[in-house]
């Protein structure tokens, strides 16, 4: 009976080998354009997804049975650790044959990578903890100076934000801070995007915000043209948008907290009927941000404003953050900007924040590697609003497994002990989100009255999980994300 196990495993894993082998192959010439650094991680990266288009629960299963490893934790080696357990079986490798890409090729091109992007840090061990910053931070050095002193080793300026009088003092103030303290820290500058945003133009146009409660309808429209006066009339910041909506469409506004379905299609006006309000507070403000996860937007990832920061944080930034990203092209878009400007290429951090991203997260991944060094960030508070809430934990584990089998450092990114940061009282559950957090290469906090502590709190935690990091064991069910770049496939399911 054991025998007949071993040999069905090893049959299996022999299939799974070739296939593995058979998909590099017909990616050769995309893999031969990307600079050396990047070939071993790319073809790493194909490997494991061609692994994850297939169910392996039986596999993994029968793997365990014999005390074998079940090929879980071992993205960034996946066919080094398949061809490991082979051997285990009996079958004897040519060392031309074993893939290079093994655990400890695996692990230190990880490490450094993360410290070619993030820079420098005492805790080797631990992921790096980047701090938003804001205007207020400019009249308290004194504060800059304990953040760095509490373990801060990237300061997120979002451009979205202020002005670049503003970011330059922020800037200067850090480097002093670094200077005093003989610290390092990045300047991580994220481009706003094009964030779409609620403008009240008729009734409650003058408070800048409007009552709503269940049930009613409000409309998106680009004027108030046709309304009556006691009609809620929301105009996105963005135009041409409102064409691309279809009847049944869902509509978020401010993160989720109200929630609309498009049930009226009138020229350029859309009657949205408001299904659920998560707020004591039964109102749409202006400036809140609006979400379409069911409408193709077709807007690009850079607007106007967008091109005129480039330069400065060309000129002054570690790290650019590029927002909505959604496919390879934004960034090629994005890389002929910074060439028109003639200054230095900061490094690149390509947000997920849309299905869109998400589908494509592997073509995104294999045009990143054009450049030596990149990174990700899971940008969860666009993202669960866009992919719904409850599939967040999900998706977020998948990016993660992906970005470690292409060896590119993730951040980990909103609402990370949030509640600590607001109330000085951290939940239950974000203290798990917090360790869960851990994974990821780096972790970013807002500001907030009790940041100092969060970072404390932050430390503690990211220690303890350390420790214990890689015990957790996860079954290799088909990847959509893997499937959809395997077969060819255009859907987010």
């Amino acid at each position: 009976m054991q025998n007949e196990l071993i040999k069905n495993i090893d049959l299996a894993l022999s299939s799974l080998e070739m296939n593995l082998i058979k998909e590099v192959n017909k990616r050769k010439r995309v893999i031969s354009h990307l600079p050396h650094s990047q070939k071993l991680s790319a073809i790493n990266l194909v490997k494991y997804l061609t692994l994850r288009n297939v169910d392996l629960k039986g596999l993994q299963n029968n793997l365990h049975e014999m005390g074998l490893s079940s090929l879980a934790s071992s993205e960034g080696h996946i066919h080094r650790q398949l061809q490991a357990i082979r051997e285990r079986l009996g079958k004897n490798y040519k060392e031309q044959e074993l893939d290079p890409c093994d655990v400890l090729w695996s692990t230190e091109t990880m490490k450094n990578k993360t410290r070619s992007l993030f820079g420098e840090k005492e805790t080797e061990d631990q992921p790096y903890i980047m701090v938003t910053f804001d205007a207020s931070f400019v009249n308290d050095y004194p504060f800059i100076k304990n953040l760095l002193m509490n373990g801060m080793n990237v300061a997120r300026i979002n451009c979205a934000h202020d002005d670049e009088s503003v970011w330059e003092s922020l800037i200067q103030l850090i480097k002093k801070a670094c200077t005093k303290t003989g610290k390092s820290c990045r300047i991580y500058m994220d481009l706003a995007g094009p964030k779409i945003r609620t403008n009240i133009i008729n009734k409650g146009q003058k408070k800048g915000r409007v009552k709503v409660k269940e049930g009613d309808v409000i409309w998106l429209s680009e004027s108030n043209e046709g309304f009556a006066k006691k009609d809620i009339v929301i105009s996105p910041n963005e135009t041409g948008i409102l064409s691309k909506l279809k009847k049944g469409d869902r509509v978020f506004i401010d993160d989720g907290v109200i929630k609309g379905i498009a049930e009226f299609i009138k020229g350029d006006k859309v009657g949205i009927r408001l299904m659920r309000i998560s707020s004591e507070k039964k109102q749409i403000k202006a400036e809140k941000g609006i979400n379409f996860p069911d409408t193709e937007l077709d807007v690009s990832p850079l607007t106007e404003f967008d091109k005129a920061c480039i330069p400065f944080i060309c000129e002054n930034a570690d790290i650019v953050g590029y927002s909505f990203v959604r496919n390879p092209s934004d960034i090629v878009f994005l890389d002929s900007i910074i060439k028109q400007t003639g200054k230095k290429h900061p490094l690149y951090v390509f947000k997920i924040e849309t299905p869109q991203a998400v589908k494509n997260l592997p073509d995104i991944l294999f045009e990143g590697m054009k450049h030596e060094i990149f990174g990700i960030m899971i940008a969860r508070g666009d993202l669960a609003v866009e992919i719904g809430f409850e599939r967040m934990g999900e998706i977020q584990e998948e990016i993660l497994w992906i970005c470690e089998a292409a060896h590119v450092p993730v951040i980990w990114a909103t609402q990370v002990l949030e509640n600590l940061n607001k109330s000085g009282l951290a939940t239950r559950s974000e203290i798990t989100d917090a360790g869960h957090a851990a994974q990821a290469e780096c972790i970013m906090i807002n500001k907030g009255p009790h940041t100092i502590k969060v970072l404390s709190t932050l430390k503690n935690i990211l220690k303890r999980t350390a420790e214990h990091k890689v015990k957790k064991r996860f079954t290799f069910r088909p990847l959509n994300i893997a499937r959809n770049f395997i077969q060819g496939k255009n859907n987010f399911e």
